[in-house]
Parts: C-alpha cells; sequence; structure tokens
C-alpha cells in the first residue's frame, strides 16, 4: 500500500484542517458573545490554548475588540438577507467572524480559527433556543448579563460538542 506522508515544520498549522503540528491536536480557538441592544456584552465565552494568565487577559481584550469592530459589518449584512445566519461577516489575521442575528436584534458573535460553518450554525441555533428559554424566564431582565450557571454550562457544552 502507498503511504503519503506530509511533513510540517514545527508550529505550522494546517488552516483546512486546524491541525495543529507542534501539538498533533485540534486547534480550535474561539471566543463567543452575545451582544444587547446598546452594544452591550450579555455574555461571554472563550477557549484559548495559549499558556498563561497575562496572555489569556491580552487574548481576551483582543477578541473583545475584534467583536465590537464586527458589529458594523454585521448591521451592514443583517439588512441584505432573511437568514438569521449570516456566515462569515469578517476576518481579522487568521480568525473567522461569524454572526447570527436573533428576531429580537440580538446579535451572536463568535471569533474562530477554523472554518466550520456546518458546525456553527449548529451551534448557534441550539444556543438561540437556550438564550430564548432564558429570556422567558420572568426573573431574567432583558438585556442584562446572563448569571445563570445552568446556561453556563450547558453553552459550554455546546462549544465542546461543536467548536473544539
Amino acid at each position: 500500500s502507498d503511504v503519503l506522508m506530509l511533513v510540517l515544520r514545527e508550529g505550522d498549522v494546517d488552516q483546512s484542517s486546524g491541525i495543529n503540528a507542534e501539538y498533533g491536536e485540534m486547534s480550535g480557538n474561539y471566543y463567543f458573545v452575545i451582544v444587547g441592544h446598546h452594544d452591550n456584552p450579555i455574555y461571554e465565552q472563550e477557549h484559548c490554548s495559549r499558556d498563561g494568565q497575562s496572555k489569556k487577559d491580552d487574548y481576551r481584550d483582543l477578541c473583545q475588540f475584534v467583536a465590537h469592530a464586527s458589529l458594523d459589518m454585521i448591521g451592514e449584512h443583517m439588512w441584505t438577507t432573511n437568514s438569521m445566519y449570516l456566515k462569515i461577516v469578517d476576518k481579522f489575521n487568521d480568525w473567522n467572524v461569524s454572526a447570527f442575528v436573533t428576531a429580537g436584534k440580538q446579535r451572536f458573535i463568535i471569533l474562530h480559527d477554523i472554518k466550520n460553518e456546518d458546525s456553527i450554525r449548529q451551534f448557534f441555533q441550539e444556543v438561540y433556543e437556550l438564550y430564548i428559554k432564558t429570556a422567558m424566564n420572568p426573573f431574567y431582565e432583558p438585556n442584562t448579563p446572563i448569571q445563570s450557571q445552568a446556561f453556563h454550562q450547558k453553552v459550554k457544552f455546546l462549544c465542546r460538542r461543536y467548536l473544539i
């Protein structure tokens, strides 16, 4: 049988598959945020494979900046389609910015380094169902940060299922 060997230099990432050659695993970094009516973050979830707290803090700040900067592009795209899922609306370096706009005009934004539109669409659909259940709770005040541990755990599960 023939053997195909692919050699990558240390630290190279095969962008099509998201395989990190240095570690031999999926890179799967992402930052997910739900943005409210006043461009305020309602919920944030991230996964970063980088080490160190200072790097993680810098990573979060950069992700927040990129997500906020992409709001204008989302605003433009949401008026050109009837679909709630806007696919990739912006790009920053190796990061893709995908968006989903709810019927109430809440924006779900995900920064990701692996391009997998089907998984991201499913992730957005399931998080949207969770969000609707949370928003229907009489104790939740609309457009305020979501503090529910149950919501957090379910989103974390969905992130592992679809994004990593």
